[in-house]
């Protein structure tokens, strides 16, 4: 029903104007629904998404991993690293027409740090001031130096969008972000379709060559599937390994992937309000890690195409750490720990979001953990709302990834240190906090490397939350769909796609 009725609206849209149906339109099919399209308050992975086809950022990342200059066309460092100098894109506006300057740089960069439902701000606490030297210059001044500032700044904290616009939507924004990207927003239909329009004004507009964007969130990855192979989809992100077979098999289809840069994870509540109390005794944690086979649960869910973990980087990164393996299960000293701390029958709720992976990785873990004693209780919620739950403290644990981040510090810091804006745990250790600040401040990777090292023995002991594996990202699309590179953060960069006829 649900495949069926997409297939109609889709016909509908193209049916009701003959301009729309001489138009270049790529549709692509997501696996969850976004939350506001506001670079500073969102949190979900799927808006980064949406927001790359219509918002710049200063810098970007190749698919080797490089930084880029977008909007800004280069920096300098000052010898003492206290301050970092942009140079701005010339000749760039908004897609009000506002001009795209040092000011509106300025106003990006302090609404991060400043607005009260920001999760950029633990990105950004180095920042003493900024000044706008020229209409195209940035001086950023740094209470401290930070080494992953031009990292920080080629994701969501460089995000660019309208000041004008900001100022007059408040926290609206987020339902019509105004950006100086390749595309312009158009519409957004609750539970539906996401529309944006090529951007006649946009900076890079050569390499711009489909007309018109249409993102669909189809939370069932069978109809999000069908939907491409019945030709009403032109790309899916993170496709299931488990439909890789199904889309090598069709000529019509390609599917390409690139190896995630992030983790996914179980996040538990250990000391955020009344629940937190399920996961407050680390022994607890301890014997729920211990129930859990990740190798079997890779092998079984996801056909052996993930890589089973327990860290916050993937094994390609420079700062993974082969001193530390992947846990194996022991169900006989999962059960002492449960008794140690008098909850030999311990229950929890877990709350999974409806994709297909994600429920059945659920449902593997719950027939695991039942062996020692556990009884994980799956609450299926939306995305979104899982990640609101996490904030309010709303929850005993849940499962969710980290698409991840070129430098170190953006896979770690904000989920780890005390002020952590996107620690839903709570979880503070000061020792761990000691050792992220210092690897911010230092440029030498070996000495980097030896801080993360030592945070992560803490973190992996204190168990805020179980890291579990690393995927291989995959996108699949129709072979109508030309030019598409995978990037290990598996955002799809639209630049340079064609739609052949």
């Amino acid at each position: 029903m649900a495949r069926k009725l997409f297939a109609v609206v889709a016909a509908g849209l193209f049916l009701a104007s003959g301009s729309a149906m001489a138009q270049s339109v790529l549709r692509i099919g997501l696996n969850d629904d976004p939350d506001m399209l506001d670079p500073a308050p969102s949190r979900a992975y799927v808006a980064r998404l949406v927001l790359t086809a219509t918002c710049d950022k200063l810098f970007d990342v190749t698919p080797d991993l490089k930084i880029v200059p977008q909007l800004a066309t280069g920096y300098e460092l000052s010898g003492d690293g206290l301050t970092l100098t942009l140079k701005l894109r010339p000749n760039v506006k908004y897609s009000d027409g506002e001009p795209f300057d040092a000011e509106s740089v300025k106003y990006n960069l302090e609404r991060s740090m400043t607005l009260p439902a920001s999760f950029r701000k633990a990105e950004l606490t180095s920042i003493k001031s900024i000044d706008a030297v020229d209409p195209l210059t940035v001086r950023i001044n740094l209470n401290e130096a930070m080494s992953p500032l031009v990292a920080t700044i080629s994701d969501r904290a460089g995000t660019m969008m309208s000041p004008k616009a900001s100022k007059e939507l408040g926290d609206r924004l987020g339902t019509k972000p105004v950006c100086a990207g390749p595309y312009t927003f158009v519409e957004r239909v609750p539970q539906g379709r996401i529309v944006f329009q090529k951007n006649p004004n946009y900076w890079n507009a050569a390499n711009i060559h489909i007309d018109r964007l249409e993102f669909h969130p189809i939370l069932d990855s069978t109809v999000r599937l069908s939907n491409l192979a019945a030709g009403q989809l032109d790309m899916i992100e993170r496709v299931s390994p488990s439909d890789l077979k199904q889309i090598r098999a069709n000529p019509k289809l390609k599917v390409v992937g690139a190896p995630d840069i992030g983790y996914a994870y179980m996040q538990l509540n250990v000391a955020n309000g009344p629940r937190a109390k399920t996961f407050a005794d680390p022994r607890v944690r301890e014997a729920l890690d211990l129930s859990l086979d990740r190798e079997t649960m890779v092998k079984v869910v996801f056909d052996s195409e993930y890589i089973a973990g327990n860290q916050w980087v993937a094994p390609s990164s420079e700062y993974f750490n082969k001193s530390l393996p992947v846990p194996k299960a022991d169900i006989a000293r999962a059960k002492k720990l449960l008794a140690e701390a008098g909850q030999p029958n311990l229950t929890f709720s877990l709350i999974v979001p409806p994709e297909r992976d994600r429920q059945e990785m659920a449902q593997v873990f719950q027939a695991m953990a039942a062996e020692a004693g556990i009884t994980i209780k799956i609450d299926t919620q939306e995305n979104v709302a899982m990640l609101a739950a996490g904030i309010k403290g709303e929850f005993d644990a849940y499962l969710s990834f980290w698409s991840g981040r070129v430098d170190p510090d953006g896979n770690i810091y904000t989920f780890f240190t005390c002020k952590g804006s996107q620690n839903p745990s709570a979880y503070c250790n000061p020792a761990v906090d000691k050792l992220l600040d210092h690897a911010r401040v230092v440029t030498d990777p070996a000495q980097r490397k030896k801080d993360y090292d030592e945070a992560a023995a803490i973190w992996l002991k204190d168990r805020p939350l179980l890291s579990l594996f690393y995927r291989n990202v995959f996108i699949a699309h129709s072979t109508r769909v030309q030019g598409f590179t995978p990037h290990p953060d598996g955002i799809i960069r639209v630049t340079g796609l064609k739609l052949a006829p």
